[in-house]
């Protein structure tokens, strides 16, 4: 990649700044979508096979993902972060939290990042533990409820209050 600037947020946004990227990791890191098929079958945002094909492969590249065969399914990857890719969480969270203060967000896609920006950085570190179990293989030893089980948590309690209540979210968009 051939950079415009050394200026830090420049090299982010090069990093980045399609409009693909953040939503694959996104999809990746919170809603653990490890395979290519699950990450077209549960897009939000209806991303086309082309370009999910081309954007994992750029976040290969880059090494955000590293991509394993799946042992029970010879055609089958498992993507998977990278240091680098957790270590984009707080800004996600930070991302995620602006967008709810300024932007026309559904109260079950919110839910879970207000958890996390609520938490702090306690909570978020916790997390970001949480997805080097999972994704890099580390040790995760933590008391109580884990960091995902309660972002899953806060989503249904909103899916369900915006069910009750009357509200238009995702559940019902789709």
């Amino acid at each position: 990649m051939a950079e415009r600037s050394g200026c830090p947020i420049n090299l982010a946004t090069e990093a980045l700044g399609d409009r693909w990227s953040m939503v694959l990791l996104r999809d990746i890191i919170f809603g653990n979508q490890r395979t290519f098929r699950a990450i077209l079958d549960n897009s939000l945002e209806g991303i086309a096979t082309n370009i999910l094909a081309a954007r994992l492969k750029m976040l290969l590249a880059e090494e955000f993902l590293t991509a394993a065969s799946d042992p029970s399914h010879k055609q089958r990857t498992i993507y998977s972060l990278t240091e680098k890719s957790i270590a984009l969480v707080p800004a996600l969270i930070a991302l995620g939290a602006w967008g709810r203060a300024f932007l026309p967000t559904t109260p079950e896609l919110s839910a879970p990042n207000k958890v996390l920006a609520e938490g702090g950085q306690q909570l978020q570190e916790v997390f970001m533990d949480e997805l080097r179990e999972r994704h890099l293989g580390q040790l995760f030893v933590h008391e109580g409820p884990r960091p995902s089980t309660l972002l899953q948590e806060a989503y249904e309690a909103a899916r369900a209050d915006a069910v009750k209540f009357g509200v238009r979210g995702e559940a019902e968009k789709r």
